[in-house]
């Protein structure tokens, strides 16, 4: 069978905030922090805050069409990004934008932090340098996501966060634009923390470290349309050979193997939050007919596509 035209196939779902909150927070959620518990009459459009009291033990794989602040207090938890594993420790912050696809698990139970939701036109006004990945590198492709911040620089983080719950939770004049200084000054601070780590540097040097990094970024944006591994050596240009061999020297796998993980977790994500059929599934994902990507499903997880979203369906209605 030829493959089909996916004009008339709905897109791979991509969250928007409204109608986010059941995905993350439990149903017998009782916090009273950030948007919980928040008068109907309240909301701030294009904007989220939450504790992680209250959050769901994992969440995920999906892909979300806003900005995403995740800060660690205490305790640990596990987030992968696309292809990149991360562990969240104590005065740890990471970032996500949109279109990325996300995961949180194996949360600790000694563990307390906030996480902030934010669409990207919710501080454009704010934004000097004309986008937010410009304006703050963590948020753009080739920069760090991930880093920790120094006890001071948590504590001024950390302040930021109640003040916006404070913003939040009050019905005061100007309410909205004090939760958009808030953000941006929360943002401002991770900055200055990350320049004084030097991260971006360490972020664009030449070794191999970084490579295999941007190679790992480049797939999560790219992997329904190249599904090469020399489309991303010519990107990096790098030769292909040179490309397999230091994504298996750093990570154990080979560079097709981890362009087959990205796909496999978009399929998860797919099977998982929506009800589009296998076909419909199929051809989402670039596949000739159904039955490839159930050979391919099946040979990257042990399970049929029926299977999995069957058991992660139970799961979800739990």
């Amino acid at each position: 069978m030829g493959k089909r035209s996916t004009s008339a196939l709905p897109e791979i779902p991509q969250y928007v905030l409204k109608g986010f909150r059941p995905l993350h927070r439990q149903e017998d959620d009782t916090s009273d922090f950030g948007y919980n518990r928040l008068d109907t009459m309240q909301p701030v459009e294009g904007f989220e805050l939450y504790s992680s009291r209250g959050l769901k033990p994992s969440l995920g794989p999906l892909k979300s069409a806003f900005y995403r602040i995740s800060i660690t207090i205490t305790g640990g938890v596990d987030i992968q990004i696309g292809l990149e594993h991360f562990k969240h420790q104590q005065r740890t912050v990471s970032f996500t934008w949109p279109n990325q696809v996300f995961s949180k698990s194996n949360i600790r139970a000694d563990t307390f932090g906030y996480y902030l939701l934010f669409n990207s036109g919710f501080i454009q006004e704010l934004i000097t340098t004309g986008s937010i990945p410009q304006e703050f590198p963590f948020f753009d492709v080739t920069g760090t996501p991930f880093f920790q911040l120094s006890p001071d620089e948590i504590e001024r983080v950390e302040q930021f966060i109640l003040h916006m719950n404070e913003e939040l939770k009050g019905n005061r004049p100007g309410r909205e634009k004090a939760i958009r200084l808030y953000l941006y000054l929360l943002l401002l601070e991770a900055k200055r923390s990350y320049e004084r780590q030097q991260l971006h540097a360490h972020a664009t040097n030449a070794d191999n470290t970084y490579l295999v990094s941007h190679f790992q970024k480049l797939v999560s944006r790219h992997f329904l349309s190249k599904r090469k591994v020399t489309d991303y050596a010519s990107l990096l240009a790098v030769s292909a050979n040179h490309l397999n061999r230091m994504v298996k020297d750093i990570t154990g796998k080979t560079a097709s193997e981890a362009i087959s993980e990205m796909l496999v977790q978009e399929a998860k994500a797919v099977l998982k939050y929506t009800t589009a059929t296998i076909s419909e599934i199929a051809y989402q994902l670039n596949f000739s007919e159904p039955a490839a990507f159930n050979r391919f499903f099946k040979k990257m997880t042990g399970d049929t596509t029926m299977a999995y979203r069957k058991n992660v369906s139970g799961q979800y209605n739990a």
